[in-house]
């Protein structure tokens, strides 16, 4: 008898698809269940996982210097027990441990090690952080996000365009095993521009007639510029029907009239974790795939849950991953707020509201939170830009805090406009801040827009 190959060994697709369903037997399992039968799924779930990460060196140490012992935690209401872990812990596990730190579950240096799915985050700034999902985890991560795409309205008659990147990093190859595996839709993944010239990639969308494009904001408003640019009219000659990508703060009807009216979703996940929540067709938040995720927010400094309402980082418990390298209250520093209780389509899911920016990436200049999204909302707000900016914080001669915002103009230029755009933002984030201009594209260098899915926006050279 032929040996099933360890990674196809590793799951039944038919369990993962009855205990995370997609399309139309996700809404007939949890549309009018009750928020108590929800809460007894993740309990359950939430356990399983827990026991699991007691036998795992990272989070043995982790809990145990906090106090913690396994007998306390015995229900899903003592998660507030735990101590929260981040990047910087994981970080500091590779450091001890090379090169896959010991947090997996699994030796990788042994030749009879669990198969694992390897990715890593980009590594820019330094070491690159691992990324482990086990077979069954990874189908389940694909499967919540061909869940999100379909019910946004994917069908199988689409082709849709990816612009999400390859490479070590997670993204680009799960949005292709979540189309490809749980979807009958036409995929073109083309990832960033770094990977296919935005000029290709426009040609490749007029060519197959892309009607669902997926990736992030910032490239998908370059990629309408670059089609406007070569005399090729987005809506028309490229039949966008819907975006879905990750909206922050960006204005969504700015984004669906470039691209002809295209209706946009917006959703929510982070390498480690795969997609936590999805807007649907009521356009009236993110619903939290609870039957996957238990999701907290934490105020920034303390640390304790929010009031209903209030922002705070968004630390998420993944109640599927209960294998290889379990996700419990990991802080994701992704700042975001609760909806209301209620919604039209009678799902038990909390929702979330947008992802106003990140608490690990804002600075704090004369007292207050300042986050690059939120001044790239307000510049984006003019017409004679174009959306282009980079934040670079200063400290000058005089000791003082400066916060210096470069923006890309289009060719028409209205007087007084650094002035303009100079009161604009002080009225929205309270500071006064320096405006440069420049030219379409001469801050590409700085933000890396063609290569990077996610540019960069931020500098603090207050401290080099």
């Amino acid at each position: 008898m032929t040996k099933i190959p360890p990674y196809f060994s590793g799951f039944n697709v038919k369990e993962i698809l009855t205990d995370h369903p997609i399309d139309k037997d996700f809404e007939d399992k949890f549309i009018m269940m009750s928020k108590d039968e929800l809460r007894s799924i993740q309990e359950k779930k939430f356990l399983k996982c827990v026991n699991r990460a007691w036998d795992i060196p990272f989070y043995e140490k982790h809990w145990k210097s906090s106090g913690l012992i396994p007998e306390d935690i015995k229900k899903l209401d003592d998660i507030e027990k735990i101590p929260t872990f981040d990047k910087k812990n994981l970080m500091e596990s590779i450091g001890k441990n090379p090169p896959f730190g010991d947090f997996a579950g699994t030796n990788m240096n042994e030749d009879n090690h669990n198969h694992t799915v390897m990715h890593t985050t980009s590594g820019t700034t330094g070491v690159p952080q691992v990324i482990l999902f086990s077979p069954k985890t990874r189908e389940i991560q694909n499967l919540l996000v061909a869940r999100a795409y379909l019910w946004q309205g994917l069908k199988g008659s689409d082709v849709v365009h990816s612009v999400y990147g390859h490479g070590m990093v997670n993204a680009g190859h799960y949005m292709r095993e979540a189309i490809i595996h749980f979807t009958n839709a036409i995929l073109c993944s083309a990832g960033t521009g770094l990977e296919t010239r935005s000029t290709q990639q426009i040609g490749i969308m007029q060519r197959f007639k892309t009607t669902f494009l997926i990736g992030f904001v910032d490239y998908i408003k370059r990629l309408a510029q670059v089609a406007n640019e070569m005399g090729v009219e987005p809506g028309k000659d490229i039949p966008i029907r819907i975006i879905s990508g990750h909206f922050g703060l960006e204005d969504r009807n700015e984004i669906s009239n470039l691209w002809g009216g295209a209706e946009c979703f917006d959703w929510y996940g982070v390498g480690d974790t795969g997609i936590i929540s999805s807007e649907g067709p009521d356009h009236e938040g993110m619903y939290i795939w609870e039957d996957a995720h238990y999701v907290e927010l934490l105020d920034i400094d303390t640390n304790k849950s929010v009031d209903e309402g209030k922002q705070g980082n968004v630390v998420n418990t993944v109640l599927f991953k209960d294998d290889l390298y379990p996700m419990i209250r990991f802080n994701t520093h992704d700042i975001s707020a609760f909806c209301d209780g209620t919604n039209s389509i009678k799902l038990p899911f909390r929702k979330l509201k947008k992802i106003f920016g990140r608490s690990d990436n804002m600075i704090k200049l004369k007292g207050i939170n300042i986050f690059p999204n939120g001044i790239g909302k307000v510049i984006s707000e003019r017409e004679e830009t174009n959306g282009e900016f980079f934040c670079k914080a200063i400290r000058d001669s005089s000791a003082r805090d400066q916060l210096i915002v470069m923006i890309e103009i289009n060719s028409t230029k209205s007087d007084n406009l650094e002035e303009t755009l100079k009161s604009l933002i002080k009225s929205k984030i309270g500071i006064e801040v320096i405006v440069e201009l420049y030219k379409p594209g001469e801050l590409s260098e700085l933000t890396d827009v063609e290569k990077r899915q996610k540019p960069i926006r931020l500098k603090d050279t207050r401290f080099d």
